[in-house]
């Protein structure tokens, strides 16, 4: 079982910065791939970053150049710094750890980024 827990979102002005914070805890929690999620009222959630365990990186065409998604494995953390931020990145923010290796998948409770115009 793996337990996450998000903070750092908030409200923001157009092009100012936040960074998420993501902690997990649990048996095994750094050998999981991480990634973060977002979800606004209405639409599925999407995909914004990942980073798997060894550290490789993929991140969504949207937030490409603004986002930089990194782990600290020692604290068990993710991290999410996003810069540039438009209103249109507005929504719940969920992080994401998964094993695909066993099928197993968990995710935090999210966290609110509002980014006003």
């Amino acid at each position: 079982q793996v337990q996450l827990v998000e903070s750092g979102g908030g409200l923001v002005q157009t092009g100012g910065s936040l960074r998420l914070s993501c902690a997990a805890s649990g048996s095994g929690a750094g050998t999981y791939n991480m990634g973060w999620y977002r979800q606004t009222p209405g639409k599925q959630r999407e995909f914004v970053a990942s980073i798997a365990a060894a550290g490789n990186t993929n991140y969504a065409d949207s937030v490409k150049g603004r986002f930089t998604i990194s782990r600290d494995n020692a604290k068990n953390t993710v991290y999410l710094e996003m810069n540039s931020l438009k209103p249109e990145d507005t929504a719940v923010y969920y992080c994401k750890a998964v094993r695909y290796d066993i099928s197993i998948a968990y995710w935090g409770q999210g966290t609110q980024v509002t980014v006003s115009s």
